[in-house]
């Protein structure tokens, strides 16, 4: 089986081609004219083990607000439509990533209700042109366009790139635990029989 899917989402603000393996090795061609976001989605291509090819432009002349947002967006449409009925996944992932003098928690829910727990703590600044803000942003419109419980904490970090860096990598490798199949699960991982 296949768990793979390519979302286009053009708008007036944005315009984004992705693909996504979700049992990749973890290549990443990204190039979304956002250069922080673009090391983030290598980081988190690289230490999810997923596949990722993005191409995004938009009105960054504005600023890195729909860019970032929607990229977040076709991102979780990607998960949602390569996991498909989420037959045989275990459903549930939990990751811890330290970053030098940080520490970043994530734990994550496939469970098709999307919540955003994110207790980052973060001074409003930019690294380079990037509103450290954003991160936030991105994070919320993955979660509501995937459908999952996404919970990040951030113990403790006083570098806000080292902070943001461990929140990508932790919820890379969530998500690897969370998309893998189990021979053990029949169907999917719920008492109701569908997330």
């Amino acid at each position: 089986m296949s768990r793979t899917a390519i979302i286009e989402r053009v708008t007036n603000e944005t315009r984004i081609r992705l693909e996504l393996n979700v049992d990749g090795s973890g290549k990443a061609k990204v190039c979304t004219s956002v250069p922080f976001l673009d090391h983030m989605l290598n980081l988190f291509a690289r230490h999810g083990l997923f596949d990722l090819d993005v191409e995004a432009s938009g009105d960054i002349d504005i600023d890195f607000h729909h860019t970032v947002e929607d990229i977040g967006i076709v991102l979780g449409e990607a998960f949602k439509k390569a996991l498909g009925e989420k037959k045989g996944i275990r459903r549930y992932g939990q990751a811890s990533v330290p970053m030098d003098e940080t520490l970043g928690a994530v734990s994550i829910d496939i469970s098709g209700r999307p919540y955003l727990v994110y207790n980052v703590r973060l001074p409003k600044v930019k690294i380079g042109e990037f509103d450290v803000e954003l991160a936030r942003e991105f994070f919320q419109a993955f979660v509501n366009h995937c459908g999952l419980n996404l919970h990040i904490n951030v113990m403790y970090g006083e570098n806000v790139h080292h902070i943001i860096e461990a929140c990508f990598k932790a919820v890379a490798r969530a998500m690897d635990v969370a998309t893998q199949l189990d021979t053990r699960v029949d169907g999917v991982l719920s008492t109701k029989g569908v997330l």
